[in-house]
């Protein structure tokens, strides 16, 4: 009976915290300064990226991701765009979701977003998962965009490039995989736990195939 009593106490500790963060999420994102949210917003990405504590750190992201796209305007955009570069996939995960579920109601702001990653020649973990985003998103716009991480000097944001060109399935994009045919630079593409090497050659005739 003592157990039964307090296992029910755990649950009901669990109800309570979960309706305590709702009505404290809710608090914050009503803010009436929306500029001050926004830079709140922003330190505390910041903070958490830079956080020795990776434990703290990707529980923040990971919480950071969903508030930042609730909240309107460029600057949360690049900072989802910030978060997506985590090292953790678990974080990278939410922030790709984020960006996801952000793209299909304000996909202006996510493209955007995307252009100025490009347009300031970035780097990391992000570049390799925005163009995954953009085809998920398939707006008519998405192969455009696409095609500029085809440019990318980093062999691996190529890669992504490819294979979401496969998944886009769009007839337009076959003389872009085409030109890859005898690429051949080494990148290693993750299936679930497993890595395979292949050469972009490969993965655009692979991708060709798909699209045809």
């Amino acid at each position: 009976m003592v157990r039964t009593m307090s296992l029910s106490n755990e649950l009901q500790r669990i109800f309570d915290s979960d309706r305590a963060l709702r009505m404290a999420e809710l608090g914050l994102l009503r803010h009436k300064d929306a500029e001050e949210l926004v830079a709140l917003l922003e330190r505390e990405t910041e903070r958490a990226l830079a956080m020795e504590d990776r434990v703290e750190g990707t529980m923040r992201l990971e919480r950071l991701a969903d508030l930042c796209a609730q909240v309107p305007g460029p600057r949360m955009t690049d900072a989802l765009i910030a978060i997506l570069n985590d090292p953790e996939p678990r974080v990278r995960v939410a922030a790709g979701e984020a960006l996801r579920d952000l793209g299909y109601e304000r996909y202006a702001e996510v493209a955007r977003g995307i252009e100025r990653a490009l347009d300031r020649k970035a780097i990391g973990l992000a570049m390799s998962e925005l163009p995954w985003v953009l085809a998920e998103i398939a707006e008519p716009s998405a192969l455009g965009l696409i095609r500029r991480f085809l440019e990318h000097p980093n062999a691996d944001v190529v890669a992504a490039a490819i294979e979401s060109l496969a998944q886009l399935r769009d007839p337009e994009s076959i003389a872009d995989l085409e030109r890859f045919l005898s690429d051949s630079r080494v990148v290693t593409i993750e299936d679930f736990e497993d890595e395979t090497k292949t050469t972009l050659g490969e993965l655009a005739a692979d991708a060709l195939d798909i699209v045809r």
